[in-house]
C-alpha cells in the first residue's frame, strides 16, 4: 500500500468518468450522510473472499463473476433477485459438477447502479443533454430534469443494496442454496430447453451421487457445504465518493476496507495507473480487479499490478481481459507472459462480453452468443499455450427470459430483440444462454 494512501487521496489525481454535479455543498452532505450509515459489507468477509481467490490464483479453483449490466431502481423484487441467483447457482453447480471444480461465486449485485459512458452528452433531434450514467446517478428519460445528476440518489442506491444483500444472505444460508434443491432451481421456461434438459440430467446424477454418500453412511446433514454456500458481491468502482464514503477501518487490522462490496474493479476507461480509480483501489484491502482492453501494453498490465499489487499477495488482484473475439489470441498472450515474468500472483478471468458488443440493423445494442463462446474458446486456448490458469469468467447475465443477445441453441434473432429487451444498458444473456455458456465452460475445464 502507497505511503500517506488515505480514503480521499484520490480527490489529487486526473478524474474522469463522474458526472458533474450541480450543487457540489449538497453532493458534500450526501457524502457525509452515506459516511455515518453502517457498513454493507463487513472486512473479514473480504478477507474470506481474499482466501478463495488465492485459490483460483493457484490453479485450485475457478471464479464465477456475473449479474447485470447495471442494476435498476424500478426492478428490485424479491423475483427478479431470486431467479438472477437461481441461474447463477445452476452455473456454478454445472461448472463444479462437470469439472470437479471449486467454484468461487462473485455477483455483480448490490451496488452495481453506476455506468462509464463513451461520450458525457447525448443528442437526440438536435437537443443535447448529460448521458445516463445509471440510476445511481440520473434517469434515463430524455429531459434535462431527468438527467440532472442527483446527490440524493446515492442514499437511494444504498438502501436498495442493503435490502438486496439482505435477501441474498437469506438465500445462501437459509435452505434456497441446499443440493437437494437442485432440480427445484430449474426455472420453468427454461426446463424445456435442450439447457434445462441437460442441466436436469445433471441434478439427478447430483441426486443419485448423494444417495450413494447417504448409503455409504456420510451424514450430509452434517456437511454445511452441500447446504448452503459463499457467494460475494462486486462492482465496478466508478463513483469515487460513495467508495470514499462507505470506506471504513477495520478494527481488528487497522486496514481500510471499502465496505460498499467484498470485490470491486476499475474499468478499461478507468485503469491509468496514475489516476483516481486506480489510486482509490491501491490503499483498500478488499480484492480488486481491472478490466484490460486490446489497447493494454504489456507494460501498462504490470504497471498495474505494481500500483494495485506491489506485495504480490494471492488473491488480492483479478486481471480481467476484454479483448473481444478476433484480437484475443493475438493480445492477451504478451500480457499473461509479462505479468507472470513479474512474478504477479494474479488471478485471471475472461469477460467475453463487452468487447463483442455492436448495434444490430434495427437499432438494439446487442451482442451474439457465437462471438461470447468465441473469446472464451480463445481465452483457454492462451493460457493452455502459456502453461497458466484460466481462472474465471466474468458475463452480464440475468434470470429472466430476455431477448438481448443474439443466438444460443434456442436462437434469438435480431426480429426478437423487439420483444423483451429490457436491459438499462448492455445486453445480457438470458437463463439459457447462460447454462449453454457454463455447459461450453465445464467442457473446457475438464479438457
Amino acid at each position: 500500500m502507497p505511503e500517506r494512501w488515505t480514503p480521499d487521496s484520490w480527490r489529487a489525481r486526473p478524474v474522469v468518468q463522474m458526472p458533474a454535479y450541480p450543487d457540489a455543498g449538497t453532493l458534500a452532505q450526501t457524502e457525509s450522510k452515506l459516511a455515518s450509515f453502517p457498513p454493507l459489507v463487513f472486512a473479514g468477509e473480504a478477507r474470506n473472499l481474499k482466501k478463495s481467490l488465492a485459490r483460483v490464483a493457484a490453479g485450485e479453483a475457478f471464479l464465477l463473476q456475473g449479474g447485470d449490466c447495471a442494476e435498476s431502481f424500478e426492478d428490485h423484487s424479491a423475483n427478479s433477485i431470486r431467479d438472477f441467483f437461481r441461474v447463477f447457482l445452476q452455473m456454478s453447480v454445472i461448472l463444479t459438477f462437470a469439472a470437479a471444480c471449486p467454484v468461487v461465486k462473485v455477483g455483480r449485485i448490490a451496488g452495481q447502479f453506476a455506468k462509464p459512458r463513451s461520450s458525457a452528452t447525448e443528442v437526440r433531434d438536435g437537443v443535447e443533454l448529460p448521458s445516463f450514467r445509471g440510476h445511481i446517478v440520473n434517469d434515463p428519460g430524455f429531459s434535462a430534469e431527468a438527467r440532472q445528476a442527483d446527490p440524493s440518489r446515492l442514499v437511494d442506491a444504498y438502501h436498495q443494496s442493503a435490502a438486496a444483500l439482505n435477501l441474498l444472505r437469506a438465500f445462501t444460508k437459509g435452505g434456497f442454496a441446499d443440493l437437494n434443491q437442485v432440480h427445484a432451481w430449474n426455472q420453468q421456461f427454461v426446463a424445456s430447453s435442450n439447457e434445462g434438459l441437460r442441466y436436469e440430467r445433471t441434478a439427478s446424477e447430483i441426486e443419485r451421487a448423494l444417495r450413494f454418500m447417504a448409503a455409504c453412511g456420510i451424514d450430509l446433514g452434517k456437511e454445511s457445504a452441500l447446504h448452503q454456500v459463499d457467494f460475494w458481491t462486486s462492482h465496478e468502482a466508478l463513483l469515487l465518493g460513495w467508495e470514499e464514503a462507505l470506506t471504513r477501518q477495520d478494527s481488528l487490522t487497522g486496514d481500510w476496507y471499502d465496505c460498499s462490496a467484498h470485490l470491486l474493479w476499475a474499468g478499461e476507461r478507468t485503469r491509468d495507473p496514475d489516476g483516481a480509480h486506480v489510486e482509490f483501489l491501491s490503499g483498500v484491502h478488499n480484492p480488486v480487479g481491472v478490466k484490460l482492453g486490446p489497447s493494454t501494453t504489456a507494460e501498462e498490465a504490470v504497471a498495474l499490478c505494481g500500483r494495485l499489487d506491489p506485495q504480490r499477495r494471492p488473491g488480492r488482484l483479478v486481471l480481467i481481459a476484454r479483448m473481444g473475439a478476433g484480437l484475443v489470441r493475438d493480445t492477451l498472450p504478451p500480457l499473461v507472459r509479462a505479468v507472470r515474468d513479474a512474478g504477479h500472483p494474479v488471478v485471471w478471468a475472461c469477460d467475453p462480453m463487452h468487447g463483442n458488443t455492436y448495434t444490430s440493423p434495427n437499432g438494439y445494442k446487442t451482442r451474439n452468443f457465437e462471438d461470447v463462446m468465441e473469446e472464451i474458446r480463445g481465452y483457454f486456448a492462451v493460457h493452455r499455450a502459456e502453461g497458466s490458469w484460466p481462472g474465471g469468467i466474468h458475463v452480464e447475465l440475468t434470470g429472466d427470459n430476455v431477448t438481448e443477445c443474439l443466438g444460443g441453441s434456442d436462437e434469438v434473432l435480431s426480429a426478437h430483440l423487439v420483444e423483451r429487451y429490457e436491459t438499462m444498458c448492455d445486453p445480457r444473456l438470458n437463463a439459457r444462454q447462460s447454462l449453454d455458456l457454463a455447459f461450453q465452460v465445464a467442457e473446457m475445464l475438464r479438457s
